[in-house]
């Protein structure tokens, strides 16, 4: 510690500090410094905040220290503690950097002298509640209007006598069975927690009451019987503790179903008060009398309904028979449209047969149209024929050699029956065959001139 105070100090002793610096160095020494410690004292200056954090200062003949303890802590303690308490507490050591003021960081408390059985009471329900015990899910909701409860507790208990009298106050129809069992003794816890089996086995009641009047930690330690805390969680039947006062805690507080702060406050968390259960039966007959007059009022109008649609037979006959001379109407126009239909329908039929058949006049008169205009054509084609042939023939005629030969020409053939052309193919001495218009001569060829031009 002297070590780590002296590098401290050299590190402090470098340069000029502001205070909040300072403060978060002390801060800092006091933490590394001093471990968790257990210490005692008296409780003055209580304030639990709405934050659920506790204020307080621990003091005893010559000396006060304050002290903090925060809300998750807090909610472990299982008590409050008074003004003029004596407690013992374990705490870190620091320092309130705001105001510079030295604190106590309380973990745990416990009432003084009796640190050994809160610490087993601490570590029992730290074991019980990572067992899964203590779980919200698990547990159940007493029935509102029970028809029998029972009462776990000494017959000599004042407790016993504060429930018969809130049960006899508040729902003297409630029938009460009590299970009798010590609540302080070196075997109280065992038989409270067979007093719970016997209730489940007999089961006679509704919801059971755990209770017992309040005392010191020693007093109630029958409470804090791992067995008995088992008991209540294996139990069919849901249970609603009320040991000691509002401060105390116990573990069979955690495993209930339900925990009063009193005995007196278990009884009214039990039961309904008689006058709120007849109000709310009160309630339940008006709803079921509203629910009925509705059923009636719907009856009525079905009823009227059914009344509106009744008649006489005589009135339903004539009504038959009106609506069978509408349909007979009905079924006398639809026979006729249907023949007026089919006349039409027939009728262009025939007139479509009619115009599809053949007629013989109109066809042999058509026949012999036709004749005629075949004859006329053929008449006409002939004669255009013949005019053409004509016209072709004298143009033939106009082109052939005979009216050449006519006009004084004449087609030269040598020896061999070839028509001569050309003056150069002729040798002196060469017989020729003259064609002339009329008849035909022979020649001999006694001079060639084949530069000759034409006449």
């Amino acid at each position: 510690m002297n070590a780590g105070f002296a590098s401290a100090h050299d590190e402090l002793s470098r340069g000029v500090l502001s205070i909040s610096q300072l403060n978060r160095a002390v801060a800092g020494m006091l933490e590394r410094s001093i471990p968790l410690v257990w210490v005692r004292g008296e409780v003055s200056n209580f304030t639990a905040a709405a934050s659920g954090h506790w204020y307080f200062t621990l003091k005893d003949g010559g000396a006060a220290a304050r002290g903090v303890m925060f809300r998750g802590r807090a909610m472990l303690v299982g008590f409050t503690p008074r003004e003029g308490d004596r407690i013992e507490v374990r705490a870190r050591v620091s320092l309130y950097e705001p105001r510079g003021d030295y604190q106590l960081q309380v973990e745990a408390m416990r009432r003084a002298g009796q640190g050994d059985l809160f610490e087993a009471f601490l570590r029992l329900k730290e074991k019980l509640a990572a067992e899964g015990l203590f779980d919200a899910a698990r547990k159940r909701e007493p029935r509102t209007i029970p028809a029998a409860v029972g009462v776990v507790t000494s017959l000599q208990a004042a407790a016993l006598r504060d429930v018969l009298t809130a049960l006899a106050r508040r729902a003297p129809h409630v029938r009460v069975v009590v299970y009798p069992a010590p609540v302080q003794g070196e075997d109280a816890g065992l038989r409270l927690a067979q007093a719970i089996a016997t209730a489940n086995r007999r089961a006679e009641v509704d919801t059971l009451l755990l209770v017992r009047g309040g005392g010191s930690i020693e007093d109630l330690w029958a409470f804090n019987h791992e067995g008995l805390a088992r008991a209540i969680v294996a139990s069919d039947i849901p249970v609603i503790s009320g040991v000691g006062h509002e401060t105390d805690f116990t573990i069979a507080d955690f495993a209930a179903d339900l925990r009063a702060p009193t005995p007196t406050a278990a009884a009214e968390l039990a039961c309904l008060p008689r006058e709120q259960w007849h109000r709310r039966l009160e309630q339940a007959a008006l709803g079921i009398r509203r629910a009925q007059q509705r059923r009636i009022e719907r009856a009525e109008q079905r009823l009227d309904r059914a009344a509106a649609q009744l008649m006489s037979p005589r009135e339903r006959l004539a009504r038959q028979r009106e609506r069978l001379a509408v349909l007979a109407r009905g079924l006398g126009m639809a026979w006729a449209a249907q023949q007026r239909d089919r006349r039409i329908e027939v009728e262009l039929m025939r007139r479509r047969l009619a115009a599809e058949l053949p007629d013989p006049v109109r066809l042999s008169a058509r026949t012999a149209e036709l004749a005629r205009q075949l004859r006329q054509c053929q008449a006409y084609r002939l004669a255009s024929l013949q005019q053409r042939l004509a016209s072709h023939a004298a143009h033939l005629r106009a082109l052939g050699p005979e009216q050449t030969l006519a006009r004084g020409y004449a087609i030269v053939r040598d020896e061999h029956g070839a028509i001569v052309r050309q003056a150069r193919g002729l040798q002196p001495g060469g017989k020729l065959e003259l064609s002339l218009a009329e008849g035909a001569a022979q020649a001999e060829v006694t001079a060639v001139q084949p530069e000759r031009g034409p006449l």
